[in-house]
């Protein structure tokens, strides 16, 4: 969720935390800050809000130096307030930290009976008195940070910047996501690369319980056993950690329209243009007998689509869980199954519990994932990139998309190693999915008809969405993409569920937005519209022109879109969704990009 960045560097770092606080905007934030060492001294500056405001504040109070560490905090113990704000500091030393200390409670007691008072309202200050107290005893700063670690139960990623110590951090990782990157007489600490791609592209990720010893000579990197570790040195490449908005007004406007570009890549990295799949040998589907899809937000509306081509296509029996669930309702794995996991960031927390907690429980682990070095992917047995490159906007859109065609993927190749597909039927729904990008485009070209519509939805309270089969998980991912960004109260529907509660809801001031492209569910789809028209609700109406000329008479709106294989809808239909919601939170002027108590990446539970 939070940011993190340090520097021990050779020219001035505030200027360099900043930008590099910048490049991670886009995990979500509500307080900034950054603390340099300068001749010996420590210091910092701390500004609630936008970093702009972090930035006003160093212009009339300068903070000079070449080691710092910078921080972009997300609430959890404490409302946003400079005084919660991080760096946190104790005397001569200051932490920034991503995650949460469960045991923060006793330890703050314990050391207030020491004479060591809180000043916050957060878990992390409880760490830089630890620290302190240490210190205090005669601790040399490596000791005592290494003592403090010891003592933390929860999830966290740390760095230490220590007074009279201008050439050392402490970094340490247990659940949260921590990366070292490498210079030329300096180094650097970041919560991922994007944050360090314009610094270096030598990077080190510390793996599990590691904690790390940084000076400009280099790092010396301990296992959670405090022995030795040694951890590859990666190269990443620069052009995927580009962040631009090339022209589009948000982040989100320009990742709905990259969607042709990288689900066809997606297809083409997976695919030959014989009509067949090429996807890992690893990815074997013989002899397994159930998966199991696990996966939060959006994510876990892909696997919610993906559960349903399982199924259909495969004849496999697919599961879907809410991974902040699945652990504790004691799930029965099967050693024959394949556990899926979902996961745009690759280091959402509840997930990578989640993956862990299925160790050695189930046949095969299997990631779907955005970034490849994440920590998901690192523990899974495969893992399979969705290609979807840097997405920035809070609300997910490409990434969504490209997990649907991975996932898409994945289960036709369970049908060809059930033996559910000859060659042919599967060269005939691989070139019906490789159609998909270009239908995209079409779609696409609705943006300025969506955003009529959206002038009227954006003076609603409540909204529903309605779906049928597949296209009821997409209902549910249309209401959340919705009241993500606009605010809108709006709640997704199977569309035979309506008469058992919602259509009480029903009235003249309630859109409800119906998802019914012309397949084997339309007609039963239409019968649940009818009985919101015969109610005088306001129903929008997305379907194909086949589907339109049929039963868009008496409808408030209707969107035509592109006919498309059935069952690859989901994917296409996620093009409008995504953008009634853009610009239904242009219209209400919200930040589209960075919605309120909204985190990119989750990873604390």
């Amino acid at each position: 969720m939070c940011g993190i960045v340090g520097v021990l560097g050779n020219h001035e770092a505030a200027p360099l935390l900043v930008e590099a606080l910048k490049r991670l905007e886009y995990r979500g934030y509500d307080s900034a800050g950054i603390a340099t060492v300068n001749a010996g001294k420590l210091d910092r500056r701390r500004a609630v809000g936008k970093l702009v405001n972090l930035s006003d504040l160093l212009v009339h109070n300068p903070l000079a130096g070449k080691a710092g560490i910078g921080h972009t905090r997300w609430a959890t113990h404490g409302a946003a307030t400079v005084a919660n704000a991080h760096p946190h500091r104790a005397g001569g030393v200051a932490v920034v930290h991503n995650g949460i200390i469960e045991n923060f409670r006793d330890l703050r007691a314990e050391l207030a009976a020491d004479g060591y008072v809180q000043e916050s309202e957060t878990d992390t200050e409880t760490i830089v008195l630890l620290v302190k107290r240490a210190m205090d005893r005669g601790a040399a700063p490596v000791e005592a940070a290494k003592d403090t670690l010891a003592r933390l139960h929860g999830a966290f990623a740390l760095c230490f910047l220590f007074d009279g110590h201008d050439d050392l951090m402490i970094a340490a990782r247990k659940g949260s996501p921590l990366a070292i990157g490498w210079g030329e007489g300096e180094m650097f600490v970041g919560s991922d690369a994007i944050a360090l791609a314009p610094m270096t592209d030598r990077i080190t990720y510390l793996e599990e319980g590691d904690w790390a010893v940084i000076t400009r000579a280099g790092a010396e990197i301990y296992d959670a056993e405090n022995r030795r570790a040694n951890r590859a040195e990666t190269r990443i490449q620069l052009d995927a950690t580009r962040i631009e908005k090339a022209g589009y007004k948000h982040f989100m406007a320009k990742e709905i329209a990259e969607q042709p570009v990288v689900i066809a890549d997606a297809l083409k990295h997976y695919t030959s243009a014989d009509g067949a799949l090429r996807l890992p040998e690893a990815l074997d589907f013989k002899g397994i007998d159930r998966v199991t899809l696990v996966a939060c937000g959006t994510a876990s509306y892909a696997c919610h689509v993906a559960k349903y081509w399982f199924e259909q296509i495969a004849g496999l029996p697919a599961d879907i869980d809410i991974a902040s669930e699945f652990r504790y309702r004691d799930p029965v794995l099967s050693p024959a199954s394949m556990a899926i996991f979902v996961s745009q960031s690759g280091e959402t927390a509840d997930t990578l519990a989640a993956l862990r907690h299925v160790r050695d429980k189930v046949a095969k682990v299997v990631s779907v994932i955005n970034v490849p070095t994440s920590s998901i992917a690192r523990e899974s047995d495969l893992a399979l990139p969705i290609l979807a490159g840097v997405e920035v906007g809070v609300a997910s859109t490409k990434a969504f998309t490209c997990q649907l065609t991975v996932l898409a993927l994945m289960a036709l190749k369970a049908a060809q190693d059930h033996g559910r597909i000859d060659p042919h039927a599967l060269a005939a729904k691989l070139q019906s999915l490789r159609s998909v990008p270009g239908l995209m485009n079409a779609a696409l070209a609705l943006s300025d008809p969506i955003a009529r519509v959206a002038e009227e939805l954006a003076k609603a309270q409540d909204i529903l969405f309605l779906g049928r089969g597949p296209m009821f998980p997409l209902a549910l991912e249309g209401a959340l993409k919705l009241k993500e960004i606009s605010y809108i109260h709006a709640e997704g529907y199977a569309s035979g569920e309506l008469k058992h509660g919602p259509i009480a809801l029903i009235d003249a001031a309630v859109p409800v937005i119906v998802l019914a492209p012309k397949d084997a569910l339309f007609d039963k789809t239409v019968s649940n519209m009818q009985e919101v028209m015969a109610r005088n609700g306001k129903v929008l109406l997305l379907s194909d022109a086949e589907g339109v000329a049929e039963t868009g008479k008496g409808t408030w709106k209707t969107l035509t879109l592109p006919g498309v294989e059935p069952l690859w809808a989901p994917i296409l239909y996620a093009v409008p969704a995504q953008l009634l919601a853009y610009h239904t939170a242009v219209a209400k002027g919200t930040d589209v990009d960075q919605p309120r108590n909204l985190a990119k990446s989750v990873t604390v539970e």
